[in-house]
This record gives structure tokens, C-alpha cells and sequence, in this order.
């Protein structure tokens, strides 16, 4: 009995020695995919300013933030030492053309079936200068030359050399996107496009009208496919944004436009997102009562389309105090995505508050694609997308310094190459390479 328990007890002993020596070697491999930014001033959006704090990134995601005193770091983790820099979440822009995606061409005023994914070039430099600008995540859109002109696309600023590397997909594996729409001006051509506003709001009409048909035909079809209708790529894409699977991103300027939208969105129920809203400060009170978020554009120099000539530098703070959900968007290359963090400052001196101002650039942006509960703010569990700035975020003497997605550099300001598309140059607008020798190769 004894000599029996005695390999009983060794073999114990043994057992438990390995498991550590595993626990602890697992400890070190996760750590290598472990990366810790210490000392930086931190602003996390969702919470209150940490001076002197930590952001620990593994496997990229954000695995833990706060003072330097509270975060434990992982033992074998790469610490960074950011002292002196600030950290924001990666901004995030609602209403970009980087990579030039084209929608609609002139045959029809109303080609939802079109889609940027097969038009982006992600090798664009446009890309680049983006990534410069500090910019994590675009919705990469077609023109305003429609009144409905296709699917958008969300693209995450990763390094890659095709558009699928590029991409956010949903639970089903589906690329993400919103359907883009307009008024006003633009779509006013000869025919087959509208030549009126009231015209413009028929066709749409008439449009949705078809939409909820075709749904109905489906629904009544119960899978009968003597019954189900053919398939129509037109109707799709409408039906997305009426089953709210896909939300509507709708160009609009004038004060009467505005309304228009938020009249067609209540009679057919789509779910939209006001961009440009050039007069929001006259319907201020109207737009609030409709809970309709709103994606401003922000610039300070005079020209431009005649219905946005009564635009107002305080429309972010109007909307702010009225408890609108506000964005902000470049609408590259109206504003050039390298100065997006000058839209803010912008809105910050007509009034704005600064944390309005700063949600307002990443988290409200985030909740107007539907990815807030991905990105947009310095979270645990978040993606880790977040700009290195040299100082703080409204200053015009700050400096974009690196870019982060996902927990991979995209961005390096101190990289001669990388540098080039911060502050332009020769080279600078040239489209960039993709080499694959033997193996890929990352991006020149």
C-alpha cells in the first residue's frame, strides 16, 4: 500500500509542475500578441479623460484601459511608452469617396441595385492620406448625381491590397453598407431625371411603392416557386433598407429637402442618417422631434452649390443642444480626410462642446453605420482602432502620429514613406503598388 502511494504522489507532483510550466508558457505566447501603451493621456469617448494612463491591446481588441496605477500589464507584453501623447479612438468618417467607388450612371435617376464594392480601388492614395488623418473606418459611398444612386460600402482601414481585406461583414459573413440616397440639386437633370423637387419625391415614391409589392409577393409566395416573383436587384436593395437591414444615408442641404426625407422616411419606415443638412439650424426643432441622427459636413470657405449657401458653422452646436446624435463627415475630397480632426475644432469654436465634438468624430459615427458596439470608443472587448496624437485632438498644432487598426500599425508619421502622405509632396497623389513576389508583401 505504501509503495504504491508514493508514484501516486510523485506522479501528482508531476502533474502539477507541468500545468504550471503550460499555464505560464501560454501566458507567454498570448503576451507576444500583447501590446501595452503606457503613460499616454487616454480619451476614451465613453468615459471621462485618463491622464497617465495604459491601453492593453491583444489579439486586437482592446483588453483593458485605465491609469497606469489600476491596469495590470500582462507579464511579456511590448510596452510602448506613450508620454506626452494623447490617444483617441480611431476617427471614424460617415460620408467618404476614398477610393472613388462610382454608383449610378446616367441611364436612370433610381439604381439601388448598383454597389461601390465593385468600383473601390483600395490601393487609391486617397486611402493612405486617410490613414494619415488618423481615420480607422469609412463608409465609402457613391455620388449624389441619383436620387438613389446604390449600396454603400463600410470599409475598416486595414493594410490590404483588394477590397475584401478591406471589409466589415456582418454575422452571415454579408458585406455591411447603407443605401445612399439624395435631394435637392444634383438629381435636378433632363429627363429621365427629375426636373423638380416634387418630381424627385414622386419617384422616389413611386420606387418604395414597387418595394413593398415585390416584398408582399414574396411573403404571400410562402416559398411556392410558382409563386415567388422573379428576381428583381432593384427591389432588393430596397427591400434591405425597408427591413431596416440596411440604412439610408440620404444626402440633403436645404431646409425644405430635410423635411422632405424625414416625410418619405416616416411614410415607407427606412431608417436614415441626414448628411451634409447645410440649413439644419432652420428646422432645428423638427429634426429633434423625428429622432433623425445627422452628418455634418463642415467647411470654412465660401463657394460651393448655391442650396448650401446658407450653411452655418454652428449647426453641430444647434443640433448638439437640441439633443441631436451628430457626426461629422469629409466628404473626401471636399475636405480632405488629413484635416478631419479640423471639422471638430471647427464646430468646437462655433460653440460645440468638446466631448460633443469628439463623439462626434467616432462614437455617434459608429452608431449612425450600426458598428457602435465594435469601434468608436477605447472599450474592452472593442476593436483597437485608435489614433497616437502629439497633443490634443483640437489643436492646430497637433499632428496625427500613428494610426492603429485592429491592433496592427496602419500609420507610422516617423516613417519617411508613410510621412509623405501627411504632409503631400511629390508622390504623394500616386496611387500605390500592390507587389506579390513568391509571397505578399505588405503595401510600399
Amino acid at each position: 500500500m505504501i509503495t504504491e502511494a508514493r508514484p501516486k504522489g510523485r506522479s501528482c507532483a508531476y502533474r502539477f509542475v507541468v500545468a504550471i510550466l503550460l499555464l505560464f508558457m501560454g501566458n507567454l505566447i498570448t503576451a507576444a500578441d500583447t501590446t501595452a501603451f503606457t503613460g499616454a493621456r487616454l480619451m476614451p469617448v465613453s468615459g471621462p479623460i485618463i491622464e497617465d494612463g495604459v491601453l492593453v491591446v491583444r489579439g486586437g481588441k482592446i483588453e483593458s484601459i485605465g491609469a497606469s496605477k489600476d491596469v495590470v500589464i500582462p507579464t511579456g507584453a511590448v510596452r510602448i511608452d506613450a508620454s506626452g501623447k494623447t490617444i483617441i479612438p480611431g476617427l471614424i468618417c460617415t460620408h467618404s469617396h476614398i477610393g472613388m467607388g462610382g454608383g449610378g450612371d446616367s441611364s436612370d435617376p433610381i439604381q439601388p441595385e448598383c454597389w461601390t464594392l465593385d468600383s473601390v480601388n483600395v490601393r487609391a492614395a486617397s486611402l493612405e492620406r486617410a490613414r494619415a488623418g488618423g481615420l480607422t473606418l469609412v463608409n465609402q459611398m457613391p455620388g449624389s448625381g441619383h436620387l438613389i444612386s446604390g449600396r454603400t460600402t463600410y470599409l475598416k482601414l486595414r493594410k490590404g491590397g483588394t477590397v475584401d481585406e478591406l471589409l466589415i461583414k456582418d454575422s452571415e459573413g454579408w458585406p455591411m453598407g447603407g443605401l445612399k440616397m439624395a435631394n435637392g440639386t444634383n438629381s435636378q437633370r433632363s429627363a429621365p431625371f427629375p426636373g423638380t423637387r416634387a418630381k424627385s419625391a414622386a419617384l422616389v415614391r413611386e420606387a418604395y411603392v414597387k418595394a413593398q409589392e415585390y416584398r408582399d409577393k414574396i411573403t404571400r409566395a410562402a416559398g411556392d416557386p410558382d409563386k415567388i416573383p422573379e428576381r428583381d436587384l432593384r427591389m432588393e436593395a430596397l427591400v434591405e433598407a425597408l427591413d431596416g437591414k440596411r440604412i439610408v444615408h440620404h444626402h440633403t442641404h436645404r431646409h425644405d429637402d430635410i423635411l422632405t426625407v424625414l416625410r418619405l422616411r416616416d411614410e415607407f419606415g427606412f431608417q436614415v442618417v441626414l448628411h451634409h443638412v447645410s440649413e439644419a439650424w432652420k428646422v432645428v426643432d423638427e429634426i429633434a422631434a423625428s429622432g433623425a441622427p445627422c452628418s455634418l459636413i463642415v467647411i470654412d470657405s465660401p463657394g460651393g452649390k448655391l442650396e448650401a449657401r446658407d450653411i452655418s458653422m454652428e449647426n453641430g452646436v444647434v443640433l448638439e443642444k437640441a439633443g441631436v446624435n451628430v457626426a461629422f463627415h469629409t466628404d473626401d475630397f471636399i475636405t480632405d480626410s488629413r484635416l478631419f480632426l479640423r471639422s471638430a475644432a471647427l464646430a468646437v469654436r462655433s460653440g460645440m462642446s468638446r466631448e460633443g465634438a469628439l463623439r462626434a468624430l467616432t462614437l455617434s459615427g459608429a452608431e449612425m453605420l450600426g458598428l457602435e458596439g465594435r469601434t468608436g470608443s477605447l472599450d474592452p472587448g472593442k476593436d483597437a482602432d485608435f489614433a497616437i496624437l502629439s497633443g490634443d485632438p483640437f489643436s492646430v498644432y497637433t499632428q496625427v502620429l500613428e494610426t492603429w487598426v485592429e491592433g496592427e500599425r496602419v500609420f507610422d508619421r516617423s516613417d519617411p514613406a508613410q510621412r509623405l502622405f501627411a504632409v503631400g509632396g511629390r508622390g504623394a497623389g500616386d496611387d500605390q503598388a500592390y507587389h506579390c513576389c513568391g509571397e505578399r508583401q505588405e503595401q510600399r
